[in-house]
């Protein structure tokens, strides 16, 4: 008899449970943790600029050199703004890491829209992404006085018509 028992075994296919276990569980685990998600910096620029273009006081985004090229790029047909114009982004795992370039108006308090700025940038970027916004530097490049001219207004295309 214990021939027979042992003829019945694990290789007889008498219902032992460990040749279908792999049959019975597909893929491993949850749907949507399998595979790896990236962002890339370039995405975290647009959503960060977008977002502190929308703070009050917040005049425009850049350097007086990369506006005036955007300012240039902006007039050729299909050029486009740039949205990310003025930030850069370090872009981790599961972390990132923002450097802001704006010009604010004159008048308000520079503090306040920096933070304000700050506040709109890692909320937007946080629950669009889902990275952890470690920090948020803003260089404020320059003050738009009430009577200067913009940069992004139409008149080198009026004087040459």
């Amino acid at each position: 008899m214990s021939e027979n028992s042992q003829r019945n075994g694990p290789d007889s296919g008498s219902g032992d449970s460990r040749g279908k276990s792999p049959l019975n569980k597909r893929g491993g685990g949850d749907p949507g943790t399998r595979g790896r998600t990236t962002i890339a910096d370039g995405v975290v620029e647009k959503i960060a600029g977008m977002a502190a273009r929308d703070v009050v006081g917040v005049h425009a985004m850049g350097s007086g050199l990369s506006r005036t090229f955007g300012a240039v790029r902006d007039r050729v047909p299909g050029g486009g703004k740039s949205v990310t114009r003025g930030v850069k982004a370090e872009v981790g795992e599961s972390q990132a890491a923002l450097d802001l370039e704006i010009v604010v108006d004159y008048g308000v308090a520079i503090s306040d829209v920096a933070r304000d700025v700050r506040e709109n940038v890692v909320s937007a970027v946080e629950r669009m992404t889902g990275l952890e916004v470690v920090e948020v530097n803003i260089a404020v490049s320059d003050v738009k006085l009430p009577d200067e001219d913009d940069d992004d207004d139409d008149e080198g295309q009026q004087r040459v018509q």
